[in-house]
This record gives structure tokens, C-alpha cells and sequence, in this order.
């Protein structure tokens, strides 16, 4: 007679086998950086992964991200790829808050804004794009329009290209998820504006800035310049204060109309970026919002990066971040040996704490950044001026270093040797 304790753990055993031959093809929606991460860690523990992309090439440009404490800089270093982000890391030193005759009025260093490694954006998702290609499917041009789950798998309906079947769904596309709204439901039960709008592009380096950046502050505006590759080119962003605005994410005539409205005459370096603007080789418009959800995966979809829990780009932790989270969701796999049921609620657990920290770097920034008024404007300018010599001039640079360090990664490459 069979011993039912056996029997037990034999069945379970069966079972995870069984998941694991078939929870193998993974589709990942989006190839900014949690996506390409993903699919690297998937690759090495045994997954084959495929990323669909809206855009039709890898986005360049963008604004610049960093990295900050061991826990970041560690995964950059069990994938290889430290030394590339290294190479072409941005070397950014202080950021000056300048008048509008371009007077500096206050310094602040660089690690406060850059973190132990900076990147631009576009740099690094080709890194990653780099080290994935030659194991990994992109499918650019296309999205996501439908998902419809059964017991074995996923079939996946696109904009373009014919359905497909996969065993389990990620989304990586970021604050304006597809994925999340076909999974979890609409954007608006999610995203939390956070009162600002951001836009940022790629310009000439016309005031010769090396390896630092100008700031101006006005009443619910923010303009900042600062260089890029080595000083042969800048980027200029801009910030404005505002509620939810009624604009298709993809009219970028719309968006830089708005900004031309926002910015005329505001002063400084204004009206020559807004005219630079108009012949810029890219552009990126977005609000500034946090993504809030009780539950990042649903069946057989998970979510990752922004679309998860974004903390926003005033965070400075949004990059590092993503990074993590799918280093943890891949890792979580392989431990589960494919069952995504275990997977997917371990990933939960380990993660969970680590966000919400990474997020309230984001809370109450916006206020900081760009004040409502001119007097709360000034006050801030002459804050920044005295803050070198207060006491505790490095407490947020500290409390940022904290927020990235606060998870002990596990070590999930013996779990990755034992699967082979």
C-alpha cells in the first residue's frame, strides 16, 4: 500500500516538473530596462523569453537614471555589464540653481542628484539590449491588444502581428502599462498624479556646460540644462506644475504646444530651448505619477518596473529599482521551477517592503522641485544656497542610500545550476 506522506510528494513533485516544462515561453511588453533585464535573467535560468515593443527601434535619448548601493550595483555586476555602464556613464558633477541672467545662486554636489553610477536612459537600454539579442526575440512596432488566460497558457492578441501563445505574460511598459489595464483594469485606479508635468530633449550644448548642469526656478516652472556624452550635446528638461491634463500621450505637436504656452517668456534659457525644441532628434512628455497596487500579478501576468510601483522620476530610484524586480521575479521562477502560483506570490513578499521604501523617496519631491508660488520659489533658492553648511547637508543622500540597500538579494544562481 502506498504511503500517502509519499504519495503527497510525489504528486507535488510531478507537479512542478509538469509547470516547469510548461511555464517556459515568457512574452515581456516593453524593452526600456525592466524588460531586457527580465528576459537576461530568464535566459540564464533555463525561460525563453520574448519582448514586444510599440516603438518601432530601441528609444534613444531620454533623461539620465543612476544606480545607488550595493544592492544595484551588485545585479550590474552578476550580468556583466558594469563595466559598460561604467564607460559610458555620464561623469555628471554639481548641479548650479542660476537667476535669470544665469548667475549661479547655489550649488548642489553631485551625489545627491547622480548616485554612485549615472546613465542616460537610452545608453542603457542599449546595454541591455546588447547583452539579450542574441538570445531573446524583440518584436518591435507592435503592442499588446488583448490577453486571454486558460489553464495552460496565455493567448495574446497584437496590434500588428498574429496571435500567439504563451505561457506566462510580464508587463515592463511602464506608468502607462497596456498590460496592467488589460490584467488589472483601468490606469486611473493606479496611477497617482503627483501634480507635474515633465519634458525632456536632446539639444546643443550652447553654454559650454562640462559635466554639470544649470537649474532655473520660477513660480510652479523648473528649466534645467545639463550636459551629456561627454559634453558634446545637452539635454534640456522642463517641469510644470498642473492637474491632470486632457492630452493624447502621442501628440507631441499637442505637448510641445502646451509647453510653449507654459514656458514663453519665463526666462533665462527658455524661449532659445523652446526653439531649440522644434528640431530636436527626440522628445519624451509624460506627467509625474507613482503606480500604487495592492497586487502586482494576477493569474498568469505579472507586472514589473514602472508598471508595478513606479516611485516617479523625481525618486531617483526608479531605474534601480526595476532592476531588482526582475532580477526577483526571474530568480523567484527558477526557485518555483516554473509554477508561477509560488513564483509570483514569492516575488510579492520579497519585494513588497523594498518598493514602498524606493517610493516615498517620491513623496512630497514635487512640492520641493517646482513650488507653487514666487515667494515659496525664493525661499527655496536661498535654502540651497546656505544648505552646503548646515548640519545634516548629506541627510538626503543618506536616506536615498538606505532606501536602495534596504533588500538582501538572494543568490539564486545554485537554483538556476541545480534546474540544469
Amino acid at each position: 500500500m502506498d504511503n500517502p506522506t509519499n504519495t503527497a510528494t510525489n504528486t507535488a513533485t510531478n507537479t512542478a516538473t509538469n509547470t516547469a516544462t510548461n511555464n517556459r515561453t515568457v512574452l515581456i511588453s516593453g524593452a526600456s530596462v525592466a524588460g531586457p533585464a527580465l528576459a537576461f535573467w530568464l535566459h540564464r535560468h533555463g525561460f525563453i523569453p520574448t519582448i514586444v515593443e510599440r516603438a518601432p527601434a530601441l528609444r534613444d535619448g531620454g533623461y539620465a537614471v543612476d544606480f545607488r548601493g550595493e544592492a544595484h550595483l551588485s545585479i550590474l555586476h552578476r550580468m556583466g555589464i558594469l563595466d559598460d555602464v561604467e564607460r559610458a556613464r555620464t561623469g555628471m558633477g554639481s548641479m548650479s540653481y542660476v537667476n535669470s541672467a544665469g548667475k549661479p545662486l547655489a550649488r548642489m554636489p553631485a551625489d545627491l542628484f547622480a548616485g554612485d553610477v549615472e546613465i542616460l536612459r537610452g545608453d542603457l537600454a542599449r546595454i541591455l539590449y546588447d547583452a539579450t539579442k542574441e538570445h531573446t526575440e524583440y518584436v518591435f512596432g507592435d503592442s499588446i491588444t488583448s490577453l486571454a488566460e486558460d489553464a495552460h497558457g496565455v493567448t495574446v492578441t497584437f496590434e500588428r502581428g498574429a496571435p500567439r501563445r504563451f505561457d506566462l505574460v510580464v508587463g515592463a511598459d511602464g506608468l502607462h502599462s497596456v498590460t496592467r489595464r488589460l490584467a488589472f483594469g483601468p490606469e486611473e485606479d493606479y496611477v497617482r498624479h503627483l501634480g507635474l508635468y515633465c519634458a525632456i530633449f536632446t539639444t546643443a550644448n550652447h553654454l559650454g556646460l562640462d559635466h554639470t548642469g544649470h537649474a532655473y526656478r520660477t513660480a510652479n516652472k523648473l528649466v534645467v540644462m545639463y550636459s551629456a556624452r561627454h559634453n558634446t550635446e545637452a539635454k534640456a528638461v522642463f517641469y510644470f506644475g498642473s492637474p491632470v491634463l486632457d492630452l493624447d500621450r502621442r501628440d507631441v505637436a499637442r505637448q510641445q504646444a502646451v509647453l510653449v504656452e507654459r514656458f514663453t517668456g519665463n526666462g533665462w534659457q527658455s524661449d532659445r530651448l523652446l526653439r531649440d525644441m522644434r528640431v530636436a532628434p527626440d522628445f519624451y512628455f509624460d506627467s509625474v505619477g507613482q503606480v500604487r497596487m495592492d497586487s502586482w500579478t494576477r493569474g498568469r501576468v505579472a507586472l514589473v518596473g514602472d508598471a508595478a510601483y513606479c516611485p516617479s522620476s523625481l525618486s531617483g530610484m526608479g531605474t534601480g529599482l526595476a532592476l531588482v524586480g526582475a532580477y526577483v521575479l526571474a530568480g523567484e521562477l527558477a526557485a518555483a521551477h516554473g509554477d508561477h502560483r509560488v513564483a509570483f506570490a514569492a516575488y510579492e513578499r520579497e519585494m513588497r517592503e523594498y518598493a514602498e521604501g524606493c517610493q516615498k523617496m517620491g513623496d512630497g519631491v514635487a512640492k520641493l522641485m517646482v513650488p507653487g508660488s514666487r515667494f515659496l520659489a525664493s525661499v527655496l533658492n536661498r535654502y540651497y544656497k546656505v544648505m552646503p553648511y548646515l548640519p545634516g547637508k548629506n541627510m538626503a543622500t543618506k536616506i536615498a542610500r538606505k532606501a536602495a540597500e534596504n533588500i538582501t538579494l538572494r543568490d539564486y544562481a545554485e537554483v538556476s545550476a541545480a534546474r540544469r
